[in-house]
């Protein structure tokens, strides 16, 4: 609900400050008064396009500020938007609009933008007038206007439509997959049956690495070992020239006995060069192996890595890559079975999908013919007896089917006997389409709409019964929701439970425009003025009596 409007520097407006309430609110004035302004200036903060022109004279900028109780559903589109409000505070929108051109605008003092303020002004505010294209105007909401007025529960077709669509995705992803491994099925052969008789292990490189690298390790040591050999053994071999040296020193040793200490020293060098010999021929024959084990090793190793090249892994993912795609293989050879089952379980969804809609779109067509009753007892007393209205039903095409079934609802309208029904918009007059708009809100009131609604002179060019009618059911909106209404008619003013005098001064130098709340004695002069023209009479005051005791 609008609580408050502050209005500075619009157009001939300087500053204005107007608090509301709930129930009927009437804004009355002469014409030229400046009502349209007032709405101008609430548009601004309901994200309408922000124009310089709206600038008071003078001023550098305009601002406009109001303020609501914020429904749930507003608070909901700010969270999501990223924009914070407490529960219980009141939603502040401010608008200012630079007079060298821009704007800018503000929810609870956070930035934001004018489709935010579109957004949010859709769940507060309708505005219904002769230039208004939102609200019973735009056909898109009549769907959901005529699922609310029949209390039609759509979520069993919305949870069919879920999952009539999870099962064609699953089967289009599920296609997409095969087509894509039947393109590649040549290649997947190769590469498994390569795979296969290569047959991979996890951690098979390391083992070829390390056993490869002892064996070269083994294969230089194995030539220094029998350097070695070579330099102790054979005739010339260090271990024979010492046995020669034994021999000679033992025939000498027996003429001088100081050489036998040193035959045996030699006697023990023999023996450790025979015990060194021995652990050098040991260690050459552990360090043996066949070099063709070397040659095969490597051979394994430099293909293993070859072959992760290939595929792009790593060499001890080779043996997970084998297994992968001969599953791939697998669901290729069963890829038939598999989608046929797919294909069964959409025909099956969409069955269910289509029960569903059906079912909804005989509960609209109910629904629509007691909202075309509804409608039609409203018409008359509105002076607009000579039309009809129907809820006109039309088959979406399938891409247009969803959540809310199959079905395109439009609210249609014939003004004159023998006319085409037409959508409401193709109405000509203002007046007429408001009163229209009126009627259907009336039939609609049961189950609410915006917390806010305004209409801009509904009552054009009617009086008498006519206003009065509409003057009712205006009041019996108000009873569910706020409601202004800008109106020439005193029947209209005399049903406001508030009522706002919008009327221009002039000090001679600048003509601004002031609104004010009337009290009960001011009200009864503005519905009399309204009767009786510039000149009150006591008549039209009496008059103005009846009417506001009537209501």
């Amino acid at each position: 609900m609008l609580t408050a409007l502050s209005i500075r520097d619009v157009v001939l407006i300087e500053a204005l400050d107007l608090e509301f309430s709930g129930g009927l609110g009437v804004l009355t004035g002469e014409t030229g008064a400046g009502k349209s302004i007032l709405l101008d200036a609430l548009g601004l903060t309901l994200g309408a396009r922000g124009d310089s022109a709206l600038v008071r004279h003078g001023a550098a900028q305009a601002v406009v500020t109001a303020s609501f109780d914020a429904p749930a559903s507003a608070i909901a589109l700010l969270t999501e938007n990223g924009l914070e409000i407490e529960p219980g505070e009141p939603l502040i929108i401010r608008r200012l609009i630079k007079a060298d051109g821009g704007s800018r605008a503000f929810v609870n003092d956070q930035a934001a933008s004018a489709s935010l303020l579109r957004d949010l002004g859709a769940k507060m505010v309708e505005i219904h007038g002769q230039h208004d294209d939102r609200g019973l105007l735009n056909a898109r909401g009549h769907r959901a206007l005529l699922d609310n007025f029949g209390r039609i529960d759509t979520a069993p077709v919305a949870t069919a439509h879920r999952a009539w669509r999870a099962a064609a995705d699953a089967l289009a992803t599920a296609r997409d997959q095969f087509d894509t491994e039947a393109r590649d099925r040549e290649w997947l052969e190769h590469a498994v049956a390569e795979l296969t008789v290569f047959a991979p292990e996890e951690g098979e490189e390391e083992i070829l690495a390390t056993r490869r690298a002892s064996m070269q390790r083994g294969e230089k040591i194995a030539d220094d070992l029998q350097a070695i050999a070579d330099l102790l053994g054979g005739s010339d071999g260090g271990l024979a020239r010492l046995r020669q040296a034994a021999r000679v020193l033992e025939r000498v040793a027996e003429d001088h006995e100081a050489l036998g200490e040193a035959l045996a020293a030699i006697d023990r060098a023999i023996n450790e060069g025979a015990e060194t010999q021995d652990r050098v021929d040991e260690a050459a024959a552990a360090l043996a192996f066949d070099p063709a084990h070397l040659e095969a090793d490597e051979t394994r190793l430099f293909d293993l890595r070859a072959l992760a090249r290939k595929h792009r892994v790593q060499p001890d993912d080779l043996a997970a890559l084998t297994q992968h795609l001969s599953e791939r293989l697998e669901r290729l050879d069963s890829g038939g079975a598999g989608l046929a089952k797919l294909e069964r379980a959409l025909a099956a969804a969409a069955n269910a999908f289509a029960v569903e809609a059906d079912a909804l779109t005989a509960q609209r067509s109910e629904a629509a013919t007691r909202l075309d009753m509804a409608v039609k007892g409203e018409l008359a007393p509105l002076k607009l007896d000579a039309a009809r209205f129907r809820t006109a039903f039309a088959p979406l095409a399938e891409d247009g089917w969803g959540a809310a079934g199959k079905d395109r609802v439009e609210f249609e309208i014939s003004t004159n006997p023998g006319a085409p029904f037409a959508p409401l918009t193709k109405i000509a007059s203002g007046g007429e389409l408001s009163r229209f708009i009126l009627a259907l809100k009336v039939a609609l009131a049961e189950e609410g709409g915006a917390a806010t609604m305004i209409f801009d002179e509904i009552d054009r060019g009617v009086g008498g019964a006519v206003a009065s009618a509409i003057g009712e059911r205006l009041a019996r909106l108000a009873d569910q929701t706020q409601v202004l209404v800008v109106t020439h008619s005193p029947q209209v003013a005399a049903r406001g439970r508030h009522h706002l005098l919008i009327a221009k001064s002039h000090d001679g130098i600048v003509t601004r425009t002031g609104v004010r709340t009337l009290d009960e004695a001011e009200r009864r002069e503005e519905i009399a003025r309204m009767l009786s023209g510039a000149t009150v009479t006591d008549e039209a005051r009496a008059q103005a009596e009846r009417l506001l005791e009537a209501a």
